[in-house]
């Protein structure tokens, strides 16, 4: 249930303008701040446990400029309707519907067809590049894995916000769907970088040495994820 006195979110006028702030309580936090969430196009105000409100609000007007700056730097979403082109490890795709076709979504030529009723398009669409950042992940890691004579438990493909890939201790790996929608070297160097954690849990030198062995496309791909992140997430973002 939500708390009147704590809301989600709400809205500061500075200078007469409007900017909206999502609020979120986080226990562990030391001290008020700010930081961007890209895939829902917001600033987010993060209070500390014991920290009011009031106080929230105070120290956001004082970031007046510093939110307007993150604020224009979040990149325009990309619907998944038809007409929009998309980048597919690589390759681009435009969305196109026909509601006459029958089947699944497939791909034809440098066309993404999707059939069916036009209120799911987002969805197939989705749930098509689900389907191939999953085939390429999988087919990837365990190749990489067995190299090294480690073992692959699953793998699944979310919709996280916050990171590209993650290792559990299990074996387990995990990967968001997005990550398709990079170039192929891209994805080459994220699940690398998961592999590499089945052997070392950390980030330490000697894992970096096995992510470079296992990819050499490490420092490219690191700097094509810093400057295209944030336009990634903002895909079929709602």
């Amino acid at each position: 249930m939500s708390n009147p006195l704590d809301p989600t979110q709400i809205v500061i006028h500075v200078d007469g303008v409007a900017l909206a702030l999502h609020v979120r309580r986080n226990p562990r936090a030391r001290r008020l701040s700010l930081r961007t969430d890209p895939a829902a196009g917001k600033v987010v105000l993060v209070l500390p446990r014991r920290a009011s409100l009031a106080a929230g609000v105070s120290f956001a007007r004082s970031q007046e400029a510093w939110i307007r700056t993150r604020l224009a730097q979040i990149p325009d979403a990309t619907p998944l309707m038809p007409g929009v082109a998309l980048e597919v490890a690589g390759e681009r795709l435009t969305i196109r519907h026909d509601e006459t076709s029958r089947g699944a979504t497939r791909r034809v030529d440098d066309i993404l067809l999707v059939s069916g009723d036009p209120r799911f398009v987002a969805r197939r669409v989705r749930d098509w590049l689900r389907a191939q950042a999953r085939e390429r992940v999988t087919s990837r890691a365990h190749h990489l894995a067995t190299g090294l004579a480690r073992q692959v438990s699953a793998v699944r493909i979310t919709d996280t916000r916050s990171r590209w890939g993650s290792c559990a201790p299990n074996g387990r790996l995990s990967f968001c769907w997005r990550l398709v929608l990079a170039p192929a070297t891209v994805i080459d160097y994220v699940v690398a970088h998961e592999v590499a954690h089945l052997v070392h849990l950390n980030h330490g030198p000697r894992f970096w040495q096995l992510v470079d062995q296992l990819t050499p496309h490490r420092l490219d791909a690191q700097a094509w994820l810093r400057r295209n992140g944030a336009r990634l997430l903002r895909v079929g973002a709602l």
